[in-house]
């Protein structure tokens, strides 16, 4: 419930997105991965935003920003074309060890004078190894309005023009050990096979695979889907919210970046993957 609480809130505050910023977001999604603290006013908690490609620098960017925060159980919000394969890989096992939750979204500041109808839906992209990002929830949704792509692994350094690269025995050896822990990652995340098979069945030279909602499911890479069972486009935020609250929130609704107050408290290759295309190298390999 607070997964998609979050989700549809994400969707809200994103309504306002233009054409300009459809193409700030798409070049977001090919930088190095960025994570901010996204607070959502009035009466929606705050989730983090993971927008980018993974990288070499990413677990430790990631160890740093969530240095003094309590992330257990929160809702984590991509937008990636992918990235480092043993990074995500590392990356994701974090997350599920802090059990937070993962949707694809967009997170924007609306202008809140204006009022846009409740069912309008930002789109977001999690390409490559971004899903393997979305896997890590404990729990995971995928809104319609969202692309989930998949394809090979590739030799990084050579993605480009990948028939025509030179390709020796170690790289075969590289390659072969890449997806043997990307196979045990996806099983211990609870994936299905089918995940590896419909990513490893697509070339880095073909157009990267769009994931069906039967083939969302199939996967287990959507654990919950409350607006798919309530049969309307914004019945779950209906079953979420009371009605004054509702109201209010898709008219004003903001979100703002945020740092919350800090807790009292207690030669190797990687396999990287095609930012919207994909793949995997003797410099890092790619999904």
């Amino acid at each position: 419930m607070l997964l998609v609480g979050a989700a549809l809130c994400i969707a809200l505050v994103a309504m306002q997105s233009s054409s300009a910023h459809a193409g700030v977001a798409l070049e977001a999604r090919k930088l190095p991965m960025k994570f901010s603290w996204i607070a959502c006013q009035p009466n929606c908690g705050g989730w983090v935003s993971a927008v980018g490609i993974v990288t070499a620098n990413t677990p430790g960017d990631f160890d740093e920003f969530a240095r003094g925060r309590q992330l257990r159980g929160t809702t984590f919000v991509l937008d990636s074309s992918g990235g480092s394969v043993n990074d995500a890989i590392a990356l994701g096992r974090r997350w599920r060890n802090l059990g937070v939750l993962t949707t694809v979204g967009t997170s924007l500041q609306i202008n809140t004078a204006q009022e846009t109808p409740a069912n309008t839906a930002p789109v977001a992209y999690c390409e490559s190894m971004c899903v393997f990002l979305l896997l890590a929830g404990k729990t995971r949704y995928v809104p319609e309005s969202a692309h989930v792509r998949v394809h090979q692994i590739w030799m990084d350094d050579r993605a480009n023009d990948a028939k025509a690269a030179v390709y020796r025995a170690d790289d075969l050896m590289i390659v072969e050990r890449d997806i043997g822990r990307l196979a045990k990652y996806t099983f211990d995340m609870g994936g299905t096979g089918d995940l590896l098979l419909l990513s490893l069945n697509v070339p880095p030279w073909e157009d990267l695979h769009e994931l069906s909602r039967e083939e969302l499911r199939l996967t287990n890479l959507v654990t919950t889907d409350m607006i798919a069972q309530t049969g309307s486009s914004d019945a779950a935020f209906v079953e979420l919210t009371s009605k004054p609250a509702r109201d209010h929130f898709v008219s004003s609704a903001v979100a703002v970046e945020t740092n919350p107050a800090p807790a009292k408290s207690n030669k190797s290759v990687e396999a990287m993957g095609r930012t919207g295309g994909g793949r995997a190298a003797t410099a890092p390999t790619r999904e």
